[in-house]
């Protein structure tokens, strides 16, 4: 099998952190989001995977992910053509490299707990031309819905339907066989001028051996900066213990409690308190701070004087303000300077763009 991860798109509802860097390369637990997905595809078995970019980030990918030999896999990176024209389009862009082979579609946005080895195992086992997977989720309407008999039978995927006929989402997870591109051809744009990946998922439940498996644990689509968050906390939830490692040298002074990663070369001053689970980069200056659990600080940052809380901090970010900085997305290199020393007793939530510079 391949598998086509697909990590093109603007998402415009988190910018501006997203003028400047793919969505699907924001960290989760300081390792980019895409890399989070390939770890689930190598582990199911996959290691020919191809990554759909926009036209003029290849290179930015490229760097970000190689050329797949750390997982021990190939990745083939593919530039989108013809601009955004739906989900569905996205696979049709690929099919020189997928024509004539079972492959597994992953939106690169998507994370869920554990593994998604049972999927790709019933849906060879079975010899099933199509599989998906759905999630109960509290607001369908967002989402492509699955419609089912009163039997229990799967009759159609509606897209973002506003009376919607079950509270499942179709996740980004599918699995097709090559007859994809013969139901591609059978489409006509939607109402929103989009090729529609419910109607191809229709398509091979009116025509085709199709089966589906509910996502029982968490599963999330990081399309906001909320979702983001609670991305980032579930996933570090789900880290090993091992994981959380202290690689640089502590006093005795600072305070860490629970778990609590340190990268190499960081300095924490002994007036700190980490309270995780909390993962640090490497390089890093923390003094006189209180970091909160669930946040994550990259590489090569400093803060002084601070409250870190629920957050996601970049590389090369500077935060210096006695401020309690909560549920926020900090960007590549952003500075957050105190304009007056005061100790506030409320939070502040932010979400700034890389290279900003922030007075509070």
């Amino acid at each position: 099998m391949k598998a086509l991860i697909a990590a093109g798109g603007r998402a415009t509802r988190l910018r501006p952190i997203t003028w400047t860097t793919n969505k699907h390369l924001i960290p989760l637990a300081n390792r980019p989001m895409l890399w989070h997905v390939i770890d689930k595809i190598v582990a199911a078995g996959i290691k020919d995977i191809i990554v759909n970019v926009n036209q003029g980030e290849l290179e930015m990918m490229q760097k970000a992910l190689g050329d797949g030999a750390y997982w021990g896999a190939q990745i083939t990176y593919l530039e989108q053509k013809g601009g955004a024209l739906g989900v569905a389009h996205v696979v049709a862009n690929a099919e020189e490299h997928l024509r004539g082979h079972k492959f597994l579609f992953f939106l690169g946005d998507n994370i869920i707990l554990g593994s998604i080895n049972r999927f790709v195992e019933r849906f060879q086992n079975e010899n099933l031309d199509c599989m998906l997977a759905f999630s109960k989720v509290k607001d369908p309407h967002r989402f492509g819905v699955p419609e089912f008999a009163g039997n229990g039978d799967l009759l159609r995927i509606i897209e973002k339907p506003e009376v919607p006929p079950s509270d499942y989402a179709v996740t980004g997870i599918y699995l097709y066989n090559e007859e994809y591109f013969d139901a591609f051809r059978t489409l006509t744009p939607s109402a929103r001028g989009e090729f529609e990946i419910s109607d191809i998922n229709t398509w091979y439940i009116e025509n085709r051996k199709t089966g589906y498996e509910e996502i029982t644990g968490w599963w999330k689509d990081t399309g906001t900066p909320e979702a983001l968050l609670e991305g980032n906390a579930l996933v570090m939830d789900d880290l090993p213990r091992d994981t959380f490692r202290i690689k640089s040298d502590v006093p005795d002074g600072a305070r860490l409690q629970g778990m609590v990663q340190v990268g190499e070369n960081t300095r924490i001053s002994s007036d700190c308190l980490i309270r995780g689970p909390v993962i640090i980069g490497d390089n890093c200056a923390i003094t006189d701070t209180y970091i909160g659990p669930y946040t994550a600080i990259g590489n090569n940052v400093k803060i002084t004087n601070t409250e870190v809380e629920h957050s996601i901090v970049f590389d090369g970010a500077q935060i210096d303000t006695t401020r309690r900085i909560v549920n926020s997305l900090i960007g590549l290199n952003a500075t957050l300077r105190d304009v007056k020393q005061s100790h506030p007793r409320t939070g502040h939530q932010l979400i700034v763009g890389d290279n900003s510079f922030v007075e509070l």
